[in-house]
């Protein structure tokens, strides 16, 4: 039986992949933090002030993996949508039909709630320019409140979140 030798090594001394294979390692992380307390009436898809991140693409074959994560409340169904470079070029989320939106989220919950909701969604921007997603969001009717409740006068339910957006650059 013959012995194999890659690039001119044992198998036993082969430590890791030649570079030119892309593994799928990730090359770099940036994470926007959000513990601030927001609330939109708007019934029109305005941008979730501070739940935003920036990466610059190493690579054109690279993509970027988003995750986002945020801490809602509404009583009325708000919905949150993710935005690459401007409000008008939404990623990642379901179909449109009609008056309805694809979204990637939405909440409909009681005064004494607020639950985390998330999703993770793999781009491929072709791109090495600087890059923004922003989280967009807007509400039926009534309030859709951001890392609190809608109860957030009874001690007992008045809950405090966290919401964030992680961006994963990805060789390709």
């Amino acid at each position: 039986m013959a012995i194999i030798k890659p690039n001119n090594n044992t198998i036993s001394a082969i430590t890791a992949l030649p570079a030119a294979i892309p593994t799928g390692k990730v090359l770099q992380v940036v994470e926007t933090r959000l513990t601030t307390v927001l609330s939109t009436t708007s019934t029109s898809w305005v941008a979730t002030t501070g739940l935003n991140a920036s990466i610059t693409p190493s690579s054109t074959s690279n993509k970027v993996l988003i995750l986002l994560n945020a801490t809602l409340n509404s009583g009325n169904h708000g919905h949150m949508r993710l935005s690459k470079d401007g409000g008008s070029n939404f990623i990642g989320g379901g179909v449109s039909s009609g008056s309805r939106s694809g979204v990637i989220f939405y909440a409909n919950e009681d005064g004494n709630s607020a639950r985390p909701q998330s999703c993770a969604i793999l781009d491929s921007p072709s791109s090495t320019s600087a890059l923004t997603y922003q989280a967009y969001w807007r509400v039926n009717s009534s309030t859709t409140y951001l890392n609190r409740t809608g109860n957030d006068t009874d001690a007992a339910y008045g809950s405090r979140g966290v919401s964030s957006i992680t961006l994963l650059e990805v060789a390709g």
